[in-house]
């Protein structure tokens, strides 16, 4: 089964194909992971790669109640137990990183402040909050100085993932959050060297990928998209095909490890479109991580297929510890009680039973 074979890059070696998908959790108490944070991740340490949950790179960029956070000591000093239990179990763990932008609500901001967008242009729906559900508000349009300084903070959140003894970074350009909010023309009214033409809103992603592979090294460096998804109240946009376009070689020539594509349908969004990803497969040479509903069949026939190298899995991998073992085995998997997947303690965090207790 290909799905349960090694890959091996010039960095590392992971164990299968296998990738838990990057999951917020929401376990943090003033954007610290607890104890409990490093058990969950340690359970899970048979996948062959582990992307670690969003993970806030600044207070204004936390968004959601209760995300951790990586831009302190004390969040580092937490971190670092997760990876340590990670690597004790012979895992390869990356963080993601995030910065939020529109998506949030001052409530969840340590010490409150405002939202921090490209443009001020308010997301639809509301978000839940300390208070409870609240609407998203206008946030507030950056000048070329914060953007600047936004990237820096970009910098040194992957300068303390890499402190934490994290094996990569991935760079979350997906779902919405700032970086999508940069590419995409809804969210991006700017008129400075950071807004109007694909080249232009792509400055922001492009430069915080350079700064990061310049500290972590380009083969510790990931990409997340989620192209065609139209979440978080964005729309799809007539130059989204063309922006990837442009994107890719770039991506390619900076030689990141990977380029990851979260593909929404399950949650209602169109499906990435076949031929954007046949074609990714031509121009980018390393990597691809596809995402979106897979099951072990569908896995390993698209990896047979040639279509990815790495198929990432997220909820299974919630109710399913040894996820991997399970589909070695053939072996059903266990539904997840959704009503834990965002709040909660230990309870379905790190209780769930691994396979050996159920036989």
């Amino acid at each position: 089964m290909k799905l349960l074979e090694p890959v091996a890059s010039n960095t590392f070696t992971l164990n299968n194909r296998i990738v838990m998908a990057p999951m917020s959790r929401r376990r943090a108490t003033n954007g610290v992971p607890d104890d409990m944070v490093a058990t969950y991740y340690s359970q899970r340490a048979g996948a062959g790669l582990i992307i670690a949950e969003s993970t806030a790179i600044s207070p204004n960029g936390v968004g959601y109640y209760r995300l951790p956070g990586i831009y302190n000591n004390e969040q580092i000093a937490a971190w670092k137990k997760v990876t340590d239990a990670v690597h004790e179990k012979g895992g390869t763990i990356f963080l993601q990183l995030l910065h939020s932008g529109r998506i949030g609500h001052p409530l969840n901001l340590p010490g409150g402040g405002p939202l921090l967008a490209p443009s001020a242009i308010a997301a639809n729906g509301s978000i839940t909050t300390v208070q409870g559900p609240m609407p998203m508000p206008v946030p507030e349009a950056m000048s070329t100085t914060a953007v600047e300084e936004m990237i820096g903070l970009h910098l040194k959140a992957a300068e303390n993932a890499i402190a934490a003894g994290f094996d990569g970074i991935e760079v979350h350009a997906a779902h919405c959050y700032l970086i999508e909010q940069f590419m995409h023309p809804h969210t991006n009214r700017r008129t400075d060297k950071y807004g109007g033409s694909i080249e232009n809103r792509n400055r922001f992603l492009l430069e915080i990928v350079q700064g990061t592979i310049d500290i972590a090294g380009a083969h510790r460096v990931g990409i997340r998209f989620s192209p065609f998804a139209a979440h978080n109240s964005l729309p799809l946009y007539d130059e989204e095909i063309a922006t990837h376009l442009y994107l890719i070689p770039k991506l390619n020539q900076m030689d990141i490890r990977y380029i990851h594509l979260s593909d929404q349908s399950t949650n209602g969004s169109l499906p990435i479109p076949s031929n954007y990803i046949g074609l990714l497969r031509q121009q980018f040479k390393n990597w691809l991580i596809l995402a979106g509903g897979f099951t072990a069949d569908s896995a390993e026939k698209t990896l047979q297929r040639n279509e990815a190298d790495l198929i990432a899995f997220g909820r299974p991998f919630i109710s399913n510890p040894d996820l991997p073992e399970r589909f070695r085995h053939q072996h059903p998997l266990a539904p997840g009680d959704k009503s834990t997947f965002y709040q909660g303690g230990a309870a379905g965090l790190i209780d769930y039973p691994c396979m050996n207790i159920l036989q």
